[in-house]
């Protein structure tokens, strides 16, 4: 998609250690219409597939799921990292490390809100080392839904991320695919 290519070469920054920073248009400050796109274009390659849910973790993966959801038409679910006082107890829960934050993440979904019935497309941001969309998954193998696809706004192909995902036996698409980004010179796949 030229139109998110364009704003990678215009506004994002490599600031080494494989490390993009796009927070002025994807999951800091959003731009809407930018995330129209990338949404509508996932939808675009996803609806075959007839999700019924889309799947992502809080905080950066919300904004390409949330416009991919409504191009859909079903709901988002996004897996909390803290327990609210709202959420039951019991809860579907997994880990995850953080490439950018550094350490360990819990990711947990209500039962409400996943289950058995759910054909689930999990939608991230990036698409780097596959350990968000692993442990997204898992969520979805423990509520007994089916995934159906993997998708991401952004997938830095310089990185294992795809390689993990293959093993999920589902069709993984990126708006985006980076080859390189050395010295911020963006090549894009």
């Amino acid at each position: 998609m030229d139109e998110l290519r364009e704003r990678i070469r215009r506004d994002g920054r490599d600031l080494g250690r494989g490390i993009l920073k796009v927070d002025g248009f994807i999951n800091h400050q959003v731009d809407p219409a930018l995330m129209m796109s990338v949404g509508e274009e996932l939808a675009r390659r996803f609806r075959p597939l007839a999700p019924t849910k889309v799947l992502t973790a809080e905080v950066s993966g919300v904004a390409p799921a949330f416009t991919t959801a409504l191009a859909l038409g079903v709901p988002l679910v996004y897996a909390r990292k803290t327990r609210p006082v709202t959420m039951p107890m019991a809860v579907f829960v997994t880990r995850a490390p953080s490439h950018t934050k550094g350490g360990v993440t819990e990711l947990m979904v209500s039962p409400e809100y996943l289950g058995p019935e759910d054909r689930v497309v999990i939608i991230d941001d990036f698409l780097a080392t596959g350990s968000t969309i692993g442990a997204l998954a898992s969520l979805v193998s423990i509520a007994r839904a089916t995934l159906v696809g993997v998708g991401a706004a952004i997938e830095k192909g310089f990185e294992r991320g795809r390689q993990e995902a293959s093993a999920l036996g589902v069709p993984i698409e990126a708006v985006v695919t980076i080859a390189s980004m050395e010295g911020g010179d963006f090549v894009f796949a």
